[in-house]
């Protein structure tokens, strides 16, 4: 052990003498294992933003998606309410409690300062914000507590709040209903990522169905849909059950029952980003190892009397292989440190929103493997580049040494 520390501590003092030639070596190394380890990262980052943008169009990974409608046109509101009441007993008998009620449809709503539009409005329960990592920009989403309310609270999109013409700090409401309307709040804001939408609000399934209703044959009408997020390995016997049970449950609707497993799998940009910035790194490393080898043989020619005295006071062939060896591999490795920081700072710095097109709620952290990769790779190439000057040092003869 203390010959190894003794000879790395050598090889360091040698690249401090010669640091001005080794430096122009070592800036390759280092720019290849920042893209190494950077790209990895880079790509861990890429993945989780495809299948968080995967998430919010299909749900988790996965999820069970339940429809029932009926063959002969739009549902009333007891056809909802059957349908509705069967969802809750289908969950309480397989303990399903990550799930939320998806009803697409229209309400009139009276803007300030103006006369009443039908917009869209979809009505969900609080579990939809998280199995389709909806994205809120400003105010916050829906709690349980919400459902308690006595008066709808909305969660809208830029357009609605610019039609309202205040911020969600300011508490804005909105009337909802034509007739006998109800003063909704606006308590939360949504990016729907795509430019100049209409009007658009969410609202609570419960409290849609309490103060508006959820028949609106205008558009559409029928019941809501219904989301569960499952285990995986669970899923196909579960999605069998919850069918057999509804089609029991809800006589004279059709009920069908599917699954989001194989969404978003088209596009695989893993290996090949991948594999595009190991080439890159590789071929960086090895222009630095060629200009680590020329600069070694270099500064072993200039030594060639140190180590013929050294060899005449007895240092060992190995010894002087090893030294020679160590000094690139300990240049490397400083290298590859120096790289791994790099690539750390840049992927840090790095403005998600727009380099991905959206924020990323569960950033991956920065891949050990990658820096471990790259630190192997540079102490590697170090090797390698080592090799051949200290073969040479080692098959120079003692009296020629100390003689040139």
């Amino acid at each position: 052990m203390t010959g190894l520390v003794s000879t790395v501590v050598e090889a360091w003092q040698e690249l401090r003498i010669h640091r001005l030639r080794v430096l122009l070596a070592l800036v390759g190394v280092a720019v290849a294992v920042t893209a190494i380890t950077g790209v990895t990262a880079a790509v861990a980052m890429l993945k989780q933003a495809f299948a968080e943008q995967t998430d919010r169009q299909s749900g988790r990974q996965v999820t069970l998606m339940v429809s029932a409608w009926s063959m002969t046109g739009a549902t009333t509101e007891e056809d909802n309410a059957r349908v509705d009441a069967a969802y809750a007993e289908t969950l309480a008998r397989y303990g399903l409690t990550w799930s939320t009620r998806d009803l697409w449809t229209g309400a009139p709503i009276r803007f300030p300062g103006s006369g009443v539009q039908d917009i869209g409005v979809r009505a969900v329960d609080p579990a939809a914000g998280v199995l389709q990592r909806i994205p809120i920009t400003e105010g916050r989403w829906f709690t349980a507590a919400d459902a308690q309310a006595y008066a709808p609270t909305l969660v809208v999109n830029e357009a609605f709040l610019d039609r309202v013409g205040a911020r969600v700090a300011d508490h804005p409401t909105v009337l909802l209903g034509r007739t006998d309307p109800v003063r909704a709040t606006v308590i939360g804001v949504m990016d729907e990522g795509y430019e100049n939408p209409e009007p658009f609000a969410m609202v609570l399934y419960d409290q849609l169905a309490h103060w508006y209703g959820t028949a609106n044959p205008a558009w559409g009408g029928g019941p809501p849909t219904l989301s569960v997020w499952v285990p995986a390995d669970m899923a196909d016997e579960l999605g069998a059950r919850i069918s057999r049970d509804m089609a029991a449950a809800v006589p004279g609707l059709q009920v069908d029952v599917s699954d989001n497993r194989g969404w978003g799998e088209t596009f695989d940009i893993d290996g090949a980003a991948r594999w595009v910035g190991i080439g890159v790194g590789a071929f960086a490393l090895l222009l630095g190892g060629l200009g680590l080898v020329n600069i070694a043989l270099v500064t072993v020619r200039y030594r060639i009397r140190e180590i013929g005295i050294r060899r005449s006071f007895g240092a060992t062939s190995g010894r002087v292989f090893f030294g020679v060896l160590m000094e690139s591999v300990v240049a490397t490795v400083v290298a590859g440190a120096v790289g791994v920081v790099l690539a750390v700072a840049i992927i840090k710095s790095v403005p998600v929103d727009r380099v991905f097109g959206g924020a990323i709620q569960e950033m991956p952290p920065f891949p050990v493997s990658a820096a471990l990769v790259g630190m192997a790779a540079a102490t590697g190439v170090g090797a390698l580049a080592g090799l051949i000057p200290a073969v040479v040092a080692v098959r120079v003869k003692v009296i020629d040494a100390i003689r040139y």
